[in-house]
């Protein structure tokens, strides 16, 4: 835990306080991105709001947005015995999100970790309440759905429907529209991946991956859109990839699936383009999340490389950037495309990916 003042000088702007309370470090994954949640205060008499600073190495970089400000900051900072102590920070403060999302109500699948709890996180900060969706630790689930409601002041709830199962889908988003009052956001963002030459890819795999990946996104569109329609708004966003444009050896499952997902998107919005509803699909490059992290040891076999060289060759070599794309990056896009300015973008594969699909 990190508490007590930190002092900001403002680029072009008169020297403000920043005060950093309840700061405390929720992961570090093995590149040496830091992630930290806390809360900051700009200058006397401002509330106290969430804000998460995300960060490489020892230079920890805020990349978050507060409900109240976006920050570009960079928190430079050393590591010693206990964690890490703010030196100086240097901050550009924005205009103040407008909060508009509040009185929505989201449904993020496979969201309790990674880019889809990135995204609940997003949308909850404009005030939407939301509920989550995915596998994992009981504890650690309701730790990050009250964290929700906690940091951001919305209704948070949690669905463990399975996304190989069309009738759970169904399921889940009668919930959501029980709990919630409706689903006007839709994110599908439940995915899993496995790496293997085509000859030995089991069945069983390429079953799953297509169920989870693409299949789900149908079933869960198909249960949203009836009031989505009646209610003259929605939004639906699938999450896709770099890899629903290009493709790369070994993944056959995953790319097939992620090329279906750019094409149900584009029909998607077809479809509902003159009923108030978008639809668009968000394509990350590399993240780095527990899905990433898992593919390096089936790769490593596949190509017969080492950790290092997966990371820094495979993973990022395809990355202009040479740099992982942010869950909080993913999350602001998603944000935006749920907000008023992005209401004529609809069949869209938004790219965020360090340039990937540019070459």
């Amino acid at each position: 835990m990190v508490a007590g003042p930190v002092i900001a000088m403002g680029m072009g702007m008169a020297m403000s306080v920043v005060v950093v309370t309840a700061f405390r470090r929720v992961g570090m994954d093995g590149v040496g991105i830091g992630r930290f949640h806390g809360q900051i205060r700009l200058a006397a008499g401002m509330p106290i709001r969430p804000c998460v600073f995300v960060g490489e190495g020892p230079h920890w970089r805020n990349r978050g947005v507060a409900p109240i400000f976006a920050l570009r900051a960079s928190l430079r900072r050393s590591i010693n015995g206990t964690g890490p102590s703010a030196k100086r920070t240097e901050c550009l403060m924005s205009q103040a999100p407008s909060r508009s999302l509040v009185g929505r109500a989201a449904l993020i699948t496979g969201s309790t970790s990674g880019i889809g709890l990135a995204i609940a996180r997003a949308l909850a900060a404009e005030g939407a309440d939301v509920v989550i969706n995915g596998f994992g630790d009981a504890a650690s689930i309701e730790k990050e759905r009250a964290a929700l409601e906690a940091d951001f002041k919305v209704r948070a709830a949690y669905s463990p429907a399975d996304m190989t199962k069309p009738d759970e889908i169904a399921a889940m988003v009668a919930f959501a529209e029980t709990t919630l009052g409706k689903v006007d956001i839709l994110v599908n963002n439940a995915g899993i991946q496995h790496v293997s030459p085509i000859e030995d890819f089991p069945p069983e795999k390429w079953d799953q991956i297509i169920a989870i990946n693409l299949s789900s996104a149908f079933h869960a569109i198909r249960a949203a859109v009836p009031g989505m329609k009646a209610r003259k708004w929605g939004r639906i966003i699938n999450t896709a990839s770099a890899h629903s444009l290009v493709a790369s050896p070994f993944k056959s499952a995953y790319v097939a699936a992620k090329h279906g997902i750019a094409g149900l998107t584009k029909t998607v919005a077809l479809e509902l383009a003159t009923h108030g509803v978008t639809v668009n699909a968000i394509s990350p490059g590399y993240v780095w999340t527990p899905l990433v992290e898992r593919q390096i040891p089936d790769t490593m076999k596949a190509r017969g490389l080492t950790r290092e060289q997966v990371i820094n060759d495979v993973l990022l070599g395809g990355q202009p950037t040479k740099q992982f794309v942010t869950v909080e990056q993913v999350g602001a896009m998603a944000a935006f495309l749920c907000s008023d300015a992005a209401s004529q973008v609809t069949g869209a594969n938004m790219q965020i990916d360090g340039g990937w699909v540019a070459q």
